[in-house]
């Protein structure tokens, strides 16, 4: 057991079934999969849901119990875009450290990003993932790399990583920049029925700048990167979606141009998702101050029209899912001048206080929608058996405190690294209980 100020994380998990039945009581049930909202029990038993009910019955009188009187009960969250560094930056994150501060989140599971060292490009590769991941606190799903070694050039074994275990395939951390080469990973994909997660950049705009090309740019006296770098590129990755009838997943969306691209690429019948991250909704450039290095990462917080575009997105459902983009780095990568600092902040911890705080108590989403955002579509993504709450699904269960109010403090991160753009911001809900498989994994402010 590894304790914090604000719970613990218990591991490892032991298979998918629990020791003895579950019972949470009381709780409100938010499951748009079966069409529940409101105030119910859920039963679970062997690691499955086995009821969800408004009596008890009496053979569960002596079952684990949880009282969620005043919280939420939903389906297990799932963060599609995580980066653990293992293999080979264990000195920013491990996968242990990882799918603990995931736990702490909410989140039952990950999809974690292939750009470690080595990459995730090989079979082999994918399998160390998977296996590290086991008696963690949350489930990894790795993605394997587009390109071998995230060069561009050459496709990776696709076929061999997804039958190891890997559901996307992406460059994330690079654009596919050629486009012939992408055209061919869509064509290739197909075969699977995977996503291709899209870090959808033109490099040749984006080159040498470190932030958002703009009037705070300016003032700063750093290069920036416009936002026509991300558009022009987002616009290629539909067209190409389009022309090969492939599924593409754009990643971490900052611009409203983008929002505009996808949204009009749905209407034409285009196989497009599309994710943005909680400091895309909250922030803006203008939130860098006097060079905060937390609050640079790629793409870069943009300015009051992006975010309230990206917020309209979230709300009219364009944007399908939110994720972290949850990138760890050791404080001499950050604690340097705003140029020479790595790009990525830290997410996993913050995601869904930030999502409650600034989107479902807001009233720009309902909570039956935040579920969708972050929990239903991502499992739909994926193509995971996740997302619900009905009798016999495996239970994966995030209880929620809607209303406890918490500053969000590094020392208390489960994260190896700090490098959070929200912190000492004050946010409101977070979750209270984490269950994996029917288990117990985290227990925070109840």
């Amino acid at each position: 057991m590894v304790n914090r100020k604000n719970g613990c994380v218990e591991y490892p998990v032991n298979s998918d079934a629990a020791a003895k039945p579950l019972v949470i009581v009381g709780g409100r049930v938010i499951d748009p999969s079966a069409g529940v909202d409101g105030t119910y029990n859920v039963i679970v038993e062997n690691g499955v849901i086995k009821a969800v009910c408004a009596d008890i019955p009496p053979q569960y009188n002596d079952a684990e119990k949880i009282d969620a009187n005043g919280m939420w009960v939903v389906p297990g969250l799932v963060d599609m875009h995580v980066h653990l560094r293992e293999p080979g930056r264990e000195d920013k994150e491990t996968i242990a450290t990882g799918t603990q501060a995931a736990a702490a989140g909410g989140f039952t599971a990950v999809a974690c990003m292939p750009n470690t060292n080595p990459v995730l490009d090989e079979e082999a590769k994918i399998r160390y993932v998977i296996q590290r991941g086991e008696g963690c606190p949350c489930r990894i799903y790795p993605v394997g790399a587009i390109t071998k070694a995230l060069e561009g050039e050459e496709l990776a074994p696709m076929g061999e990583m997804v039958k190891t275990g890997a559901k996307a395939v992406s460059d994330d951390g690079k654009p596919v920049a050629k486009s012939n080469v992408m055209r061919n990973a869509l064509n290739y994909s197909k075969s699977f029925n995977i996503p291709v997660i899209c870090h959808s950049e033109e490099p040749t705009l984006s080159a040498k700048g470190h932030m958002n090309e703009g009037l705070v740019s300016t003032r700063l006296g750093v290069r920036g990167i416009p936002v026509i770098a991300e558009d022009i590129a987002v616009s290629r990755d539909l067209l190409l979606a389009e022309y090969t009838g492939a599924r593409v997943h754009i990643a971490h969306v900052s611009t409203a141009g983008s929002v505009r691209l996808i949204r009009e690429a749905k209407s034409r019948g285009v196989k497009v998702t599309a994710e943005t991250c909680p400091h895309y909704f909250v922030l803006t450039d203008e939130d860098i101050g006097m060079y905060d290095t937390n609050k640079k990462m790629n793409p870069p917080l943009r300015t009051a029209v992006d975010r309230d575009a990206i917020i309209a997105g979230l709300a009219d459902g364009t944007i399908d899912t939110i994720a972290s983009d949850h990138a760890p780095h050791v404080s001499e990568e950050k604690d340097v001048e705003f140029d020479a600092a790595m790009f990525g902040v830290v997410g996993l911890e913050t995601s869904l206080g930030a999502v409650l705080t600034y989107l479902v108590h807001k009233g720009v989403i309902t909570p039956a929608q935040m579920v969708e955002r972050m929990s239903v579509a991502p499992n739909q993504i994926l193509g995971l058996n996740g997302g619900t709450l009905k009798a016999g699904s495996v239970a994966d269960i995030t209880i929620v405190n809607p209303s406890i109010k918490w500053t969000v403090d590094a020392e208390a991160f489960f994260s190896k690294s700090r490098n959070s753009a929200f912190l000492g911001m004050e946010l409101t809900g977070v979750a209270a209980y984490t269950v994996l498989g029917g288990k117990i994994v985290y227990r925070g402010k109840c």
